[in-house]
């Protein structure tokens, strides 16, 4: 103990200040490198989270939409079904209409991946198209009955009408001829594969999926032997 006391008083107080500042600035410099890396990784966190409560929001304002008509679709439905408060819908997306032009543009971008496919393959469009239309075709068909008087829902059945004939055109491109009668073949293409053809099967006749998707194809087929 006594050789301890003599050691370090045998260290000039200045050379203890000296080492006590070195050290501090040391664990302070540690301090800061971890900080520092750790910063990006919490910031990529908050960013991550904050990109799928916005999806959330916007999936909820589609299901919505597909459920009931559009002036009845309120900031306080929306935020109960993504389980968040009405302030983060508004901090996300600003306003009710901010919120709405991005669900519509969303639900846009996942109807064109939903209807992906090769171009030629006509059983796989049309089954592809059904797949659709059981998911979405009623929430569509809500769409199309408000479209007189609901400038938003015209805004988006317009949209809807102008990517299926950029459809058609895409996967029927193999059988359409460059000339004069292109565009009446595909009028009667969209006519053939449009959604009030599956409602009429599917939810006025209560026809099975499969007669359904038959009926569509015999439709096509002979609007296709007839180019």
């Amino acid at each position: 103990m006594l050789g301890m006391l003599r050691h370090s008083a045998s260290v000039p107080p200045s050379g203890r200040f000296l080492a006590m500042v070195l050290t501090r600035t040391a664990n302070l410099a540690l301090i800061d490198s971890n900080m520092k890396s750790t910063r990006p990784y919490e910031m990529r966190a908050r960013a991550d989270a904050a990109a799928q409560t916005r999806e959330r929001i916007m999936a909820a304002a589609i299901e919505l939409a597909n459920e009931k008509p559009i002036n009845a679709l309120v900031l306080p439905d929306v935020a109960t079904r993504a389980e968040v408060s009405v302030q983060t819908v508004l901090r996300l997306f600003g306003s009710r209409d901010g919120l709405l032009d991005a669900a519509t543009e969303s639900a846009l971008e996942s109807v064109r991946a939903e209807r992906d496919v090769a171009p030629g393959d006509v059983a796989a469009a049309v089954g592809t198209l059904f797949d659709h239309y059981e998911v979405r075709g009623d929430g569509v068909l809500l769409l199309l009955g408000q479209e007189r008087w609901e400038p938003r829902a015209a805004e988006i059945t317009s949209a809807g009408r102008l990517l299926h004939r950029e459809w058609v055109e895409g996967v029927f491109a193999p059988f359409l001829a460059r000339d004069g009668e292109r565009d009446a073949t595909v009028d009667l293409l969209v006519a053939a594969s449009d959604v009030y053809t599956w409602k009429l099967w599917r939810r006025d006749r209560c026809l099975s999926r499969p007669d359904a998707e038959a009926r569509m194809l015999r439709l096509i087929g002979n609007i296709l032997e007839g180019i």
